[in-house]
């Protein structure tokens, strides 16, 4: 069977019958009559047989992965962000923000391209720009740059922004667990005000396994 985790930028697919591990895929690199028996993300209704809303396979993945009763559980992703919180092993909140967390991954992304940039090598910085949108806090970076910041320095301040903006939407937890693909961004999770824990990019992937499972 094949599982797919469709990213805006980023696909994630899984063949069960071959027991290989997952693959990650450019999405534009899809082809344009590829279906998959079982979906969740942008574009899985259209891409697949069955599709699975994306917080459902965010909260069975990390109920899969993480062992406790009560945790929160962040997704960041090119184009949004959502997170699940778990309370005594049932799900108590739930949120899922496209709008003030338009682009954030996409953004990081783009400018580590932009400005040739190494996020693992630069230190994190102890104050940030105040970030709300991706797109629309690049500004924050040009502003600093023509007042006489460097490019890293400012792209730094970018990405504490976001990473605090991510921690404050799931509430401001001590401990937050964090899926997607900044779960490889040093500076991303270094930024974090709080016990950070990654999960790395198929947290989604495993929900739709747990969900396939429960469906026999």
């Amino acid at each position: 069977m094949l599982l797919a985790d469709f990213g805006t930028s980023y696909f994630k697919l899984l063949d069960t019958d071959k027991g290989a591990e997952p693959e990650i895929i450019p999405t534009r690199a899809l082809s344009p009559d590829f279906t998959a028996d079982l979906a969740t993300g942008h574009n899985a209704k259209r891409r697949s047989r069955k599709s699975i809303n994306e917080l459902t396979a965010l909260a069975r993945g990390g109920r899969k992965l993480i062992d406790d009763a009560n945790f929160t559980l962040l997704d960041c992703g090119s184009r949004d962000i959502k997170y699940i919180r778990f309370q005594g092993n049932e799900v108590a909140d739930m949120g899922w923000n496209a709008e003030c967390g338009a682009s954030m991954g996409f953004t990081i992304e783009l400018l580590a391209k932009y400005y040739d940039i190494n996020y693992s090598a630069l230190r994190i910085p102890e104050t940030g720009f105040s970030i709300t949108c991706g797109v629309l806090g690049m500004s924050r970076i040009f502003d600093a740059v023509v007042n006489g910041s460097s490019e890293t320095e400012a792209v730094a301040k970018f990405v504490r922004g976001i990473a605090r903006n991510g921690h404050r939407f799931t509430g401001s937890p001590d401990r937050l667990y964090l899926s997607g693909g900044l779960c490889d961004n040093a500076l991303f999770t270094g930024c974090f005000p709080c016990d950070l824990i990654p999960l790395g990019r198929f947290v989604l992937l495993e929900g739709l396994k747990e969900y396939r499972a429960k469906q026999r």
